[in-house]
């Protein structure tokens, strides 16, 4: 059974349709990337993957389990790691991830002892104390990724999990993801890095206007290029006028 089914998602704004008929799917114990342009339509597809946003058509399973139809069943399952995640930032780090996991039904002893492993394994623990609105860019989505990890779930949706984390920060969570997915979990995450998805997933598709134009497993996809030219290709931006801005060439 694969931790994820998308099929036939369909989400339409005014005249713009930003997911069109977009079908994904994820295999279990897998780690695998969601990769595409700004407004590919990446972080809608994600969003109603998660129960976030209701598509206007289509299906959504996570481990057999409906989104829509059984909701509490689904989203049990699901760790979300949201972009421009907002959280209730007036709680310290150690107070917001206790409290996302007693919203998660965890028994008041385990949502501290799990608080204080994830504060230590995210080196957040020096500044559990420190109200989340004081956090830096880099530390609030360490501590996003951390409320997506506190009921150990079997399947983390990540957008941009990276994105303003420095070198450091970042190898803990590829080394965190790494062993979520070892020990059987199931990663999906999104990301403009190719290096990163290239270095990090074993499957992923590549997405534009809100359909995918290529899926499958890495070496499958990169066809023998690296990821970001195949990329490229994929996507059609190796056709842009190689004359534009002439008038920044030097004469």
């Amino acid at each position: 059974m694969p931790a994820l089914r998308v099929t036939d998602l369909v989400k339409t704004y005014g005249d713009k349709r930003a997911v069109d008929g977009l079908s994904l799917l994820v295999p279990a114990g897998s780690m695998y990337g969601l990769v595409g342009p700004n407004g590919a339509g990446k972080t809608t597809t994600l969003s109603m993957a998660t129960g976030l946003l209701r598509p206007d058509a289509g299906t959504v399973e996570v481990l057999g389990h409906d989104v829509w139809s059984d909701p509490v069943a689904a989203k049990a399952l699901i760790g979300v790691l949201p972009d421009g995640l907002h959280v209730f930032d007036r709680l310290s780090g150690r107070e917001l991830i206790r409290y996302v996991a007693l919203l998660r039904g965890l028994d008041r002893r385990v949502a501290d002892t799990r608080a204080e492993e994830l504060l230590s394994a995210l080196g957040l623990a020096d500044d559990a104390e420190l109200l989340v609105c004081d956090y830096s860019a880099g530390m609030t989505k360490k501590i996003g990724l951390a409320c997506a990890l506190v009921h150990a779930p079997r399947l983390l949706i990540l957008d941009e999990p990276f994105e303003s984390v420095d070198p450091v920060s970042g190898d803990m969570i590829r080394q965190i993801l790494k062993a979520f997915v070892t020990s059987g979990g199931t990663v999906l995450l999104s990301s403009h890095v190719m290096e990163i998805v290239e270095a990090l997933c074993d499957s992923l598709a590549i997405v534009l206007h809100g359909r995918v134009l290529a899926a499958g497993t890495l070496d499958d996809v990169r066809q023998g290029d690296s990821l970001t030219d195949r990329f490229l290709d994929v996507v059609g931006a190796r056709h842009l006028e190689s004359e534009s801005l002439a008038w920044l060439h030097s004469s």
